[in-house]
């Protein structure tokens, strides 16, 4: 069994196309139960965010992986796989390892070192916890991505100079419409990154705050610092004043569409105006972009905008880091995958040893106590030292690539019969008793 992703991002695919593929939380648990009773794989977890919607899975075999998730992507988006195909991409094994611990670590994100993408790691791994889909194989590797983004974010310079969408966003803004210390600004949607909103817009100086929702109550918690909390019945008249229109609901269908915003422009004498969405699917219609005096920053702008910014000794630092994070999970994996192997070894060993003793007692039943202790432990004692160099080399060769193979070649010469529930190599390092 071996780990796969397969996914699509803001990198191999338009925009329009990540819209139309996008999933809400509860189609993402229903596409892991899916995919748990696929052909080939065992486990799944999904993450769907503004730029990128991924399938981690444990499976049997890549090819078949592949065809399974790319069946269930196409059912749960709706989309016909030859319109997905082309731009999915699939990485197997080690390179689906390293690619989780980029993206957890902010590395493969469209606003480099962002750490948003983080919470969303965790969260979907709880979810998938909670509905059973993601176990013994996929656990530790999520576990292990989540403490490299930690670590990445504690460790390493990338935070000091990664501009994410809302920062990137708001600069644009910025040049537009002059310091947002004295423009308006209006937040569409009370969730998590809308919060995020909030927080940004009070740092480049925001005071006049509106947060627009369709419950006024989770919009008040936003606002609770200064602002005000408005129903979506009331943005027409929120859009007229607003300098700045920040959206990131990701509802079905557009809030704000051309007929708002051009009854919204008309009002506002020839001032300038930004709409900047963040949401996927799309809360802004994009042929608002058309209004006079409407400026509009979507996903595919931001995308633009970020790929000019250069923060190469930091990312290399995070990258070296990654690395080596990558290179300690599959070490310890493949020291795990030997270890049923070993204790398969032992086991049959000493079911030889014990049947042959119980023979021999049985042979010579006037044998004194103190020789029968002494011929015990001498037979044990052999036993061991014949298992010595095996298990020693086995140890050693899991550290490289030839260690499954060793593993195998011992199955084979011995007929074990391995059961991969049992300990992991370090368990069976410790010291062992003699009788």
């Amino acid at each position: 069994m071996s780990a796969l992703v397969v996914g699509l991002s803001y990198q191999s695919s338009p925009i329009d196309l990540l819209e139309r593929a996008s999933l809400d939380d509860a189609a993402c648990r229903r596409l892991e139960a899916r995919l748990a009773l696929a052909d080939h794989v065992t486990e799944a977890v999904v993450l769907s965010t503004c730029n990128r919607l991924e399938v981690y899975a444990e499976v049997a075999r890549f090819h078949g992986g592949v065809r399974d998730v790319g069946e269930a992507l196409s059912q749960a988006t709706g989309l016909p796989l030859e319109d997905l195909s082309s731009h999915l991409y699939a990485q197997y094994d080690e390179h689906a390892v390293a690619h989780l611990f980029s993206v957890a670590s902010g590395l493969d994100s469209m606003a480099v070192g962002e750490q948003q993408i983080l919470g969303q790691v965790r969260s979907v791994f709880r979810a998938a916890q909670q509905g059973g889909t993601v176990g013994r194989a996929l656990a530790p590797l999520l576990q292990h991505a989540l403490r490299t983004g930690k670590r990445v974010h504690a460790e390493t310079a990338l935070d000091r100079v990664a501009h994410g969408l809302v920062e990137t966003g708001l600069e644009r803004a910025t040049e537009i419409v002059g310091p947002l210390s004295q423009a308006t600004a209006v937040v569409v949607g009370a969730g998590a990154m809308s919060g995020l909103a909030v927080a940004t817009l009070r740092r480049f100086g925001v005071t006049d705050l509106i947060v627009a929702n369709r419950t006024p109550e989770r919009a008040r918690r936003l606002t609770a610092d200064g602002g005000r909390a408005l129903s979506l019945l009331d943005l027409p008249a929120a859009l007229a004043e607003a300098d700045v229109v920040l959206a990131c609901t990701g509802a079905v269908g557009h809030l704000v569409d051309d007929d708002l915003a051009a009854a919204a422009a008309a009002t506002r004498a020839g001032r300038p105006q930004v709409y900047l969405d963040l949401a996927l699917p799309r809360d802004i219609a994009p042929t608002v972009a058309d209004l006079p005096g409407v400026t509009l920053v979507d996903l595919a702008a931001l995308g633009a905008l970020l790929a000019g910014r250069s923060v190469g000794a930091e990312v290399d630092q995070a990258r070296a880091l990654v690395a080596a994070e990558v290179e300690s999970f599959l070490t310890s994996r493949r020291a795990d995958g030997v270890a049923p192997t070993v204790v398969a070894l032992r086991a049959m060993a000493a079911g030889v040893v014990e049947a042959e003793l119980t023979r021999l007692r049985a042979r010579l039943p006037d044998l004194d106590a103190r020789a029968a202790a002494e011929l015990d432990q001498t037979v044990r004692r052999v036993v061991d030292k014949l298992l010595h160099t095996p298990t020693v080399r086995v140890k050693q060769l899991a550290d490289g690539p030839d260690g499954s193979s060793y593993a195998a070649a011992l199955r084979q010469l011995f007929d074990l019969s391995v059961d991969t529930d049992e300990l992991t190599l370090a368990e069976l390092t410790e010291p062992r008793g003699r009788s």
